[in-house]
């Protein structure tokens, strides 16, 4: 359990601290950017494995359970994991002024396109959904603190990532944002934008799709329990 918590706090303070404070521009000042992107990757890849590994052989010993587990939660999982992996795979095919590097987007006309038109963190907000799940769903003190630290790391993450694009893009930024929302479809629910299919395609959300079968497939093999849809095979 120590393991995990040191992993998580870890994890944790690379991205709170490391990625989102000043601290990251007096880094980058410092050694460059181009040092300091694999740097922070090699970091983050180093914290997750630590958390990941702590995290299975704590289970292994036994968890400790918090509350019971639901009797639906299986299906819910399965179910609240499709669209996450959706906003996942899209949002990684996408291009985003909120992705590193692509802040130019800004500049270039109107950014506002495709799964952003839903949400501006898509794939923020698709780990988030994974890690609200599961850490619901599971009930044990040891996916509270693994599944727990990754939910505040992205929601962290998301507003660090808009205040940061606000400091550098000013009024560029605010019309991005005018037209999005974090929570997906409140932006087209207030008739900020509107929501437009052909601009994200066929080709993503059907990866996306393939991406959540082979998952739902392999969880038994690769993470430990089976999946509900694959159950029994």
């Amino acid at each position: 359990m120590t393991d995990l918590i040191l992993g998580s706090a870890v994890f944790f303070l690379i991205h709170a601290v490391v990625a989102g404070t000043a601290v990251r521009f007096r880094i980058i000042d410092a050694i460059g950017l181009k040092i300091y992107v694999p740097i922070f990757a090699i970091g983050s890849l180093g914290g997750l494995w630590w958390m990941s590994t702590s995290y299975n052989a704590v289970r292994e010993a036994g968890v400790t359970m918090l509350w019971n587990a639901w009797p639906w939660g299986d299906w819910l999982t399965a179910i609240l994991m499709l669209p996450a992996l959706l906003l996942v795979v899209v949002g990684l095919m996408t291009k985003s002024p909120t992705a590193m590097e692509q802040g130019k987007l800004l500049e270039e006309g109107d950014a506002v396109t495709g799964i952003l038109r839903v949400t501006r963190h898509p794939f923020l907000i698709g780990v988030a959904l994974w890690a609200a799940t599961h850490m619901i769903t599971n009930g044990d003190l040891e996916s509270l603190i693994f599944f727990g630290t990754f939910l505040i790391v992205v929601l962290n993450g998301m507003r660090n990532i808009d205040r940061k694009r606000l400091r550098i893009h000013g009024d560029a930024w605010t019309k991005f944002e005018d037209k999005t929302s974090v929570m997906p479809f409140v932006a087209i629910a207030q008739g900020r934008n509107s929501f437009n299919m052909s601009e994200i395609g066929l080709v993503k959300p059907l990866l996306g799709l393939v991406v959540y079968l082979a998952l739902a497939w392999s969880h038994g093999m690769i993470f430990g329990p089976p999946t509900i849809l694959f159950a029994g095979m």
